[in-house]
């Protein structure tokens, strides 16, 4: 399942999502409900709402969640994690918060949850998450994305990313009967460019295990790209995406996207 990250983070990043959508090439997104550009970027999504997953991208490590009271940078996040965890009360709060400025907009709920920087299996927010989307939703919960790179693929990133509660997010979402993907792949430093992008790509696309998250970060050029650390890595995803060599590896890998609704479901 290929699903590209920080939907209504920039005009560019919201460009590049429908078009590749519209190509047929992309089955899902994750939203960053808390961005003021969600509810004008909601109008195109709802054009592909037949071909496309929209999810929520929950945010406790950028600019926007920083606005809005409940984010701060990743380090500063990755340290709260792990020396004690998040306070939950707080961490719910948010959480809820970021639910319904996502229906508030789609008038739906999301298809699945995952994090933006992987927050959401950081401890003290993966438990009121998993406790919010069981209590909120029940039989219709949206799937988790677990962020855990399949075996051979992890590198430090990887394997630092696993490390802060893949396994333990993967236990709670499974006690309470929550849908959830098991692997993560498409992890790896935004440097290189696009030559090295495409040969990771072939990595990833014949090496992970069937129904694996394979997560992108597009976006065509915008004027928030020199506040984007990792606007160069978004513009050459997003050309390889849009490419015929894409396209090519694909079919060369036997590689099908699949909705997330359909491999996972949300039945609990």
């Amino acid at each position: 399942m290929l699903c590209a990250d920080d939907y209504a983070h920039s005009s560019g990043v919201s460009e590049a999502v429908c078009q590749l959508a519209r190509a047929g090439r992309l089955p899902a997104t994750s939203v960053m409900a808390l961005s003021p550009r969600w509810r004008e970027d909601a109008a195109p999504l709802r054009e592909l709402r037949e071909r496309l997953d929209v999810g929520l991208h929950l945010d406790f490590a950028s600019g926007f969640a920083r606005a809005a009271g409940c984010g701060q940078s990743l380090g500063a996040a990755m340290r709260r994690a792990l020396l004690g965890g998040f306070e939950r009360a707080a961490a719910r709060a948010a959480i809820e918060r970021q639910l319904d400025a996502f229906e508030a907009i789609w008038q739906a709920p999301p298809d699945h949850v995952d994090g933006h920087q992987h927050v959401q299996q950081f401890a003290g927010i993966r438990e009121p998450l998993v406790e919010s989307l069981a209590r909120r939703y029940g039989v219709r919960a949206p799937w988790l994305r677990v962020s855990r790179p399949p075996a051979g693929q992890a590198g430090v990133k990887g394997w630092l990313i696993a490390r802060m509660g893949a396994d333990a997010l993967q236990s709670l979402a499974a006690a309470q009967g929550l849908a959830h993907s098991r692997w993560l792949t498409g992890i790896y430093d935004f440097k290189g460019g696009a030559a090295a992008y495409a040969h990771r790509m072939a990595g990833w696309l014949t090496q992970a295990p069937a129904g694996a998250v394979l997560m992108c970060h597009p976006a065509a050029a915008s004027a928030q790209e020199g506040s984007d650390p990792i606007s160069a890595a978004r513009q050459w995803e997003w050309a390889y995406l849009s490419s015929p060599a894409f396209a090519e590896q694909c079919a060369a890998a036997g590689v099908r996207f699949a909705r997330g609704s359909d491999l996972y479901g949300k039945s609990r």
